[in-house]
């Protein structure tokens, strides 16, 4: 399908949107990034004028260090993988619209929390004279945590624009059939240069099992991706698993809990797995430090054998290529 636009490409911009990122791993820059995203009341629910002591007073002093030390284990010399990922994936995206639909649309990146931010690029299209703005938040299952967080900020971004632009906003696209082919292809060719492990590990960010009670979709979305790529794959289902990881508190999150499942599964006769974060479209600290450093550590010291991380969909031709048929399905004949 080809692109077709009722204006001047000029007209349109895509904001591709991610979480965020500190400029730099360091205690100073991790405090900043971590008191935004934890401030957001769309990630933590407790009531703010509780949270704002618990958050100042303990979790932040506590915390920056370790995250920042973290950080700087994944840093990469052109900068935060998540930053880096998402200018990689902006430029392929740019380069595909104007190969195949010879059309040069400006498609910028944002972050939720750091730089750069949400209103900074919104204020960038307005001075462009972009008209039209579609917003794809990176988020395949829409949580109320990640995808609703970012329809906020625009909100707040446009809150003080006299002349607002026509926007479309992307809940999610976990069901896009190109979406789970690229997950398919990206654990095959994984199999090519390594044999299938005894479980495959569908492993998802986790929540708090309450904000599924208050109606978030995110498990059911979770499910159905995980679900899906497995039949594509053929697998049975002794083959695989769902799992939720990066809990934080001391209320129940979404089970079974990663870390505690990879205690397990030595005992159970399961020595090899491959875990695949099919919620993250570029690796990022959650990814190449929690999951393919801590994890691996969990599994091996329990008596596991072999421990492989999958890369998240990250610059894939095939990734890039769900990103286009999103952005042609919604602004053909805008």
């Amino acid at each position: 399908m080809k692109l077709s636009l009722t204006k001047n490409p000029s007209k349109y911009g895509v904001l591709l949107v991610n979480l965020g990122t500190p400029d730099e791993p360091s205690p100073k820059a991790v405090k900043k990034y971590l008191k935004a995203f934890l401030s957001d009341t769309r990630v933590v629910e407790i009531p703010p004028f509780i949270w704002y002591f618990i958050l100042n007073g303990a979790v932040l002093p506590l915390r920056c260090k370790k995250v920042a030390k973290a950080y700087a284990s994944i840093w990469t010399e052109q900068g935060s993988p998540l930053r880096v990922i998402g200018e990689q994936q902006v430029e392929s995206l740019k380069h595909l619209i104007n190969e195949q639909h010879s059309v040069g649309l400006t498609i910028e990146l944002a972050m939720t929390y750091g730089e750069p931010s949400i209103s900074s690029k919104l204020d960038f299209m307005r001075q462009k004279g972009i008209e039209n703005i579609l917003i794809l938040p990176l988020y395949p299952q829409y949580s109320a945590t990640t995808t609703a967080a970012v329809f906020d900020k625009l909100n707040q971004a446009f809150s003080k624009v006299r002349n607002l632009p026509q926007v479309r906003f992307i809940k999610d696209y976990y069901q896009n059939p190109l979406y789970i082919t690229a997950l398919s292809n990206s654990i095959k060719d994984f199999w090519q240069q390594k044999s299938k492990a005894d479980k495959l590990i569908f492993s998802f960010h986790g929540l708090p099992k309450s904000c599924i009670e208050k109606g978030d979709p995110y498990f059911e979305h979770c499910e159905y991706t995980a679900k899906e790529t497995a039949k594509v794959l053929k697998l049975t289902d002794d083959e695989w698993m769902m799992t939720f990881q990066s809990r934080f508190g001391k209320q129940e999150w979404l089970q079974p809990y990663t870390d505690k499942t990879l205690e397990k599964l030595p005992s159970q006769g399961i020595k090899s797995v491959q875990l695949i974060c099919p919620a993250f479209s570029a690796d990022c600290l959650e990814t190449l430090e929690e999951i393919s450093i801590e994890n691996r550590d969990v599994f091996i010291e329990a008596g596991g054998q072999i421990f492989d991380y999958i890369p998240a969909l990250n610059n894939r031709v095939d990734h890039i290529q769900v990103f286009e048929d999103i952005l042609i399905k919604n602004l053909n004949n805008w």
